[in-house]
């Protein structure tokens, strides 16, 4: 599957169930106001917001083993990173050569916000980590998190307004995250038990220098 014909079934599906737990963040008092006038991080703008609520609400989507777009997101995040020309069984151990632990796969996976996630970002997966133990899938379902997240606290919203998108921006800053994570990796020569730490130093870049995050990306894509 592409990643538009992707998107574009969870445009069309109008997940409202889940759009209805998307809650924006509440209202701000007159301090949090005058300090965003003195320089603060802009307002999503208006015209973005159904965007960002769709993302937001993707977000919330449980992995459903009924639903056969869902397989096949999950067939081609398989082919692409493996580069089989061979889809493969919902369950087994091949689901370890991504990083995923147990035959499981990605059944039993679930980010610290205990919500399994969709990354679409399968179009950025050129960008491999290929290390001996290197967690690939569980690393890159955390960077989901820490890229939805820093869009939730509108973290984001100067560069969507600049590009004038939102899903856009959270792809390109997920595998500039992503990016970041292989150069800290091969730097430290680290380990799962490293995971952690790059974990939260991602955090920290993605919520506080997304920009710098995505010249970097732009800098190694050229």
């Amino acid at each position: 599957i592409s990643f538009a014909e992707a998107l574009q079934h969870f445009q069309s599906s109008g997940l409202s169930q889940n759009r209805r737990k998307v809650r924006g963040p509440g209202r701000r008092g007159g301090l949090a106001v005058l300090l965003r006038c003195l320089g603060g991080p802009p307002r999503l703008r208006t015209q973005l917001r159904g965007e960002q609520e769709l993302a937001l609400a993707m977000a919330q989507c449980a992995l459903d083993d009924s639903e056969q777009v869902h397989m096949r997101i999950l067939q081609t995040i398989y082919r692409q990173l493996t580069r089989s020309r061979l889809g493969c069984p919902r369950y087994g151990t091949h689901w370890e050569e991504l990083g995923f632990q147990g035959r499981c796969g990605v059944e039993g996976l679930e980010v610290p916000e205990r919500r399994r996630v969709f990354h679409l970002s399968c179009s950025n997966a050129g960008i491999l980590v290929l290390f001996q133990n290197f967690p690939f899938c569980i690393m890159s379902v955390n960077i989901t998190r820490i890229v939805i997240q820093a869009l939730r606290e509108e973290r984001l919203c100067r560069e969507c307004n600049r590009r004038q998108q939102v899903i856009g921006v959270l792809n390109d800053l997920y595998a500039a995250a992503f990016l970041r994570l292989f150069r800290l990796w091969k730097r430290r020569c680290g380990t799962v038990a490293d995971a952690g730490s790059f974990l939260k130093e991602l955090e920290l870049s993605t919520k506080k220098k997304p920009r710098q995050l995505l010249r970097s990306l732009e800098a190694y894509v050229s």
